[in-house]
């Protein structure tokens, strides 16, 4: 049976661009996320997967542009696989039919368990990263809508019977901005 090759392309983040991916494949459809790879909850991905039929190819650049751990990856191959579909992953040379070797699924098994690593790594030394970086004093998060002198005149003025609401709309924020201006203050 021929079938369509497929091709699929996923980078994290609406700046990063994929044009590097699966360059000089001939692909009858392509479809492409820019989101994490950690969930498998992408649009495009779930549509690629629906749009797979018995016979077709799935192309996809690197292990890690279809899955970051190794549940998903194994469990998408699997499903494929199972279901007729070759999965062909370019920057390894790796193809997946259903009737592969104990050496093509371990490969499988070791690539997916050292991109799980990977991401482990990022996470661990982005958490040291901003670990560092409040011990230093930065600050997370948007800045306050409101000054302390604002919060102490807004408090004042609730005192005096005037509502949180009409403050909210003179000082152009939220209603929930100064109730939670008031607890913090």
């Amino acid at each position: 049976m021929n079938g369509q090759h497929i091709g699929y392309k996923r980078v994290s983040s609406n700046e990063q661009s994929t044009d590097r991916q699966l360059v000089g494949a001939k692909l009858d459809r392509v479809f492409e996320d820019k989101l994490s790879g950690t969930t498998t909850n992408r649009p495009q991905l779930k549509a690629c997967l629906d749009h797979l039929r018995e016979g077709d190819t799935l192309n996809v650049h690197s292990i890690d542009r279809l899955a970051r751990n190794m549940s998903d990856l194994l469990q998408i191959v699997n499903d494929l696989t199972s279901e007729g579909v070759t999965v062909y992953f370019a920057k390894e040379s790796l193809t997946f039919s259903g009737g592969d070797s104990p050496i093509d699924k371990l490969m499988l098994q070791m690539l997916a368990a050292f991109s799980e690593f990977e991401v482990s790594m990022i996470k661990s030394r982005q958490r040291e990263g901003i670990a560092a970086a409040k011990g230093r004093g930065v600050l997370f998060g948007a800045k306050p809508k409101l000054t302390s002198e604002q919060v102490l005149d807004i408090r004042a003025r609730v005192g005096q019977g005037e509502t949180k609401a009409a403050l909210a709309i003179e000082y152009g924020v939220s209603r929930q901005t100064v109730y939670t201006a008031l607890a913090r203050a």
